[in-house]
């Protein structure tokens, strides 16, 4: 039920559109992905995501597993159900959750053993284990499960995370296979922290395994902005051109902007949702802090040239006085912004690539941040 075909590239560079096919829909590439961990996008309701104009969110395997748990999932057929949402859904594996949320997470080459962070519950995930949560969760694309590693980390550690993320990939793909589901997609992660020479090694050995895409894992861990776009490079050239290539947990707009030219397909990030709830408000010229005094008397929209609901209807004004009284309607209010302007970066970029003038669009973006 997957397939990818590219569909423009930009020229010069390495830009480009694309579509993917699911079992939910159609996806259109370059795209970015709001974070559902828990089975819901915060604040928004299904129909308000459709309505903004989003095609795939994320879910976590990690968090849906410990809460509601696969047996409550299980009873609705899987996550798209449960949540009312019929489009494409990504899941990743958990890896990361288990390592900076799950107390005394301990790693051995068959998998790793934690604790809940909720109630202290002994866990083991191990690459199967994964597989068969995500596939019980009826995800449209499956992530390896992979180790990942904080910035900076020595070699030595860059290594053994690499070996280990090799060697699950493998049985990660042994286990997908072995359900003979032709339902979804199953990606491999590069990993090998800041070393270019590994990053090479990791996309190469996850070709050999062969995946429907591939993703890039263990990039916005802390590292300076130069070293994540070398980082990227590096791994992004380094993957089948005929496959998605997808950037994990990345990024700022300028991020999108930057890897997308590098030849990334697909993005996640928490900044939209996590920056509307603490009321931070992205624009086309920059980000907007809502609380900010100057707004006190702002009867316009956050946007002049923004189309979503919250800027058709509401202004400034309003939206900070919600702010301050911690009214809960500005969380919604703020997120469909957010996430609103997130997707239209995506559709812009789209645009300019089909009609070859992405370094146009470029240099614009950047002219309009910094006016």
């Amino acid at each position: 039920m997957f397939d990818f075909q590219i569909l423009s590239r930009s020229n010069p560079g390495r830009a480009r559109t694309g579509v993917f096919n699911t079992a939910h829909g159609s996806v259109e590439t370059p795209v970015f992905m709001p974070v559902g961990t828990l089975g819901t996008v915060k604040a928004l309701s299904a129909e308000e995501l459709k309505q903004i104009g989003a095609d795939i969110i994320l879910g976590n395997t990690y968090h849906l597993y410990l809460r509601p748990g696969c047996d409550v999932i299980d009873r609705f057929s899987g996550l798209h159900r449960f949540m009312h949402w019929d489009r494409p859904i990504l899941t990743d594996s958990g890896g990361f959750q288990v390592f900076s949320l799950a107390k005394l997470a301990k790693i051995s080459k068959d998998g790793v053993t934690f604790q809940s962070h909720i109630d202290g519950s002994s866990h083991m995930l191990t690459p199967e284990k994964a597989v068969e949560i995500q596939l019980t969760l009826g995800s449209d694309i499956i992530m390896c499960l992979d180790d990942c590693i904080r910035y900076p980390s020595t070699r030595a550690e860059a290594e053994e995370a690499l070996t280990l993320t090799t060697d699950w990939a493998k049985r990660s793909k042994v286990a997908w296979e072995n359900e003979n589901n032709k339902h979804n997609a199953l990606f491999g992660i590069v990993q090998g922290g800041m070393y270019e020479d590994l990053r090479k090694t990791a996309a190469e050995s996850l070709q050999d395994i062969g995946f429907s895409g591939y993703a890039v894992g263990g990039l916005s861990v802390g590292e300076p902005t130069e070293m994540l776009y070398a980082m990227a490079d590096i791994s992004l050239a380094g993957l089948p051109d005929n496959c998605p290539k997808y950037i994990m947990g990345v990024g700022t707009p300028e991020n999108l902007v930057e890897l997308v030219g590098l030849g990334a397909d697909m993005f996640d990030c928490v900044l939209p949702t996590r920056n509307a709830r603490n009321g931070q408000l992205f624009t086309i010229r920059g980000n907007l802090n809502i609380c900010n005094s100057r707004f006190k008397y702002d009867t316009g929209p956050v946007d002049d040239n923004c189309t979503c609901y919250t800027c058709r209807n509401y202004s400034r004004a309003y939206l900070r006085h919600l702010y301050l009284c911690r009214e809960l309607l500005v969380y919604r209010l703020n997120t469909i912004h957010n996430i609103h302007f997130f997707i239209n970066l995506m559709k812009d970029i789209r645009k300019a690539i089909r009609e070859n003038r992405f370094d146009a669009f470029k240099n614009n973006f950047y002219s309009l941040r910094q006016s």
